[in-house]
């Protein structure tokens, strides 16, 4: 398998497996479904790494972390359980994106605090790609203020980083069976708390997020009904409690609380 220019074109065949395990490190190496990768890792525009598939067809996972280590754990963890497969990974949610076109996973183990993109946003889009892919949120941020955003953005279910062995197989089983599984406690509660802690109502909350997804004054406007002069003041208000200057620095903060 290669990765290449842009997102990265993944082959799955046998022979071009063997010619990429001896090709070295500038195009990556990359491991077979029997033990995690090795490493180097792909960067940059070489972002996307696939693994073999399987003869026995087993359920095909994408995981979707900045880390290479959780790839390691995950593949570890899963490596046990015959009818699992890590299928490849992505390092940003527009790899996920491409990957999910290339490698064509079943379920898509996610992080929610990529490089480029925020989590929910990142739902919608693989949910559009694909609204049969199981999406399993994959966090070390139980109380993230994104969690809730991103299951509601379709998201089947969500896990903390350190589940047991177990608890991660018996949850994607569940989930691949058509279940909701959200094995992290006070699921609803958790935005509305980051957000009371730092002053922020749900309408300044909501503002702040579509900025950080790119979107301007007069199309947050129209989104949510309000007037541009409206947005701008509530934008004014969002920048006072999180202690920016400008909208550049009022989503670094957010990011740094969590709250993004």
């Amino acid at each position: 398998m290669s990765a290449a220019t842009g997102a990265g074109d993944v082959t799955t065949t046998g022979a071009a497996r063997a010619e990429t395990a001896s090709a070295g490190a500038d195009s990556g190496t990359f491991a077979t479904a029997t033990a995690p990768p090795a490493g180097p890792y792909p960067t940059a525009a070489a972002d996307i790494a696939g693994l073999a598939a399987s003869a026995d067809h087993p359920i095909r996972i994408l995981v979707v972390d900045d880390h290479p280590i959780v790839l390691d754990g995950v593949t570890l963890t899963l490596r046990d359980a015959s009818w699992l497969y890590v299928a490849g990974y992505a390092r940003t949610g527009r790899a996920a994106i491409a990957a999910v076109d290339t490698l064509r996973p079943d379920m898509v183990l996610l992080d929610l605090r990529l490089p480029d993109m925020l989590g929910p946003e990142v739902v919608r889009a693989l949910r559009h790609r694909d609204p049969h892919l199981k999406i399993v949120l994959f966090t070390a941020y139980p109380d993230h203020a994104a969690l809730d955003p991103a299951l509601a953005a379709g998201a089947d279910g969500a896990l903390v980083k350190d589940s047991e062995r177990h608890e991660l197989v018996d949850a994607i089983r569940r989930v691949m069976a058509g279940e909701r599984v959200v094995a992290i406690a006070n699921e609803g509660a958790l935005l509305d708390r980051r957000l009371r802690e730092q002053g922020l109502a749900r309408r300044e909350y909501e503002i702040l997020r579509r900025v950080a997804m790119g979107e301007t004054n007069p199309e947050i406007a129209a989104a949510l009904g309000l007037t541009k002069n409206t947005v701008k003041t509530y934008l004014q208000r969002v920048m006072e409690k999180l202690g920016a200057h400008n909208r550049v620095e009022a989503i670094s903060r957010a990011n740094q609380l969590g709250i993004l």
